[in-house]
């Protein structure tokens, strides 16, 4: 089933959830499949709503594959498959996680992960400790300080 770029594709996902997500100009949403035990990020497809109705309904990963112009069961032709465990969508309902139980390679090259073969930075042990006058607080991250006035049980390093 292949169809143009930005052209919907007939779907059976419930409209309550296809209304929730925040596709890309082509109709799609990232999908990051994880292991759902260990945590590993195994790799990343793209769903569209029939894909994602398809992978809630039958337990197993469905992708639409952006290179051929149609749907693909993970595992279906490699015998790679991903049981989904759950899945979830992120804070923007714009990417979906996927945590799943891989039965071999995630990777088409083979590799456990897509993520295996090129390693850009190396976690070796822990990251260099940053001064907690330097860090962040977590409030400030998501909208300016608020003012203390006067009566305020603020100290006056919040100040």
């Amino acid at each position: 089933m292949t169809s143009m770029p930005g052209t919907p594709r007939p779907s059976s996902l419930d409209p309550e959830i296809a209304a929730r997500l925040k596709r890309s100009a082509d109709g799609l949403l990232p999908a990051i499949a994880q292991q759902f035990d260990t945590g590993e990020v195994l790799m990343l497809g793209w769903m569209d709503d029939e894909a994602l109705h398809r992978t809630l309904t039958t337990g197993r990963c469905t992708y639409w594959s952006r290179s051929r112009g149609e749907y693909w069961v993970k595992g279906d032709t490699s015998g790679h498959v991903q049981h989904v465990r759950s899945v979830a969508l992120d804070c923007d309902a714009d990417t979906l996680l996927v945590k799943v139980d891989q039965v071999g390679a995630a990777c088409h090259t083979g590799d456990r992960t897509c993520f295996d073969a090129d390693v850009l930075l190396k976690d070796d042990g822990p990251a260099p400790r940053v001064a907690e006058d330097a860090a962040p607080r977590a409030d400030e991250d998501a909208a300016p300080r608020a003012q203390h006035g006067a009566g305020s049980a603020a100290t006056a390093a919040d100040q």
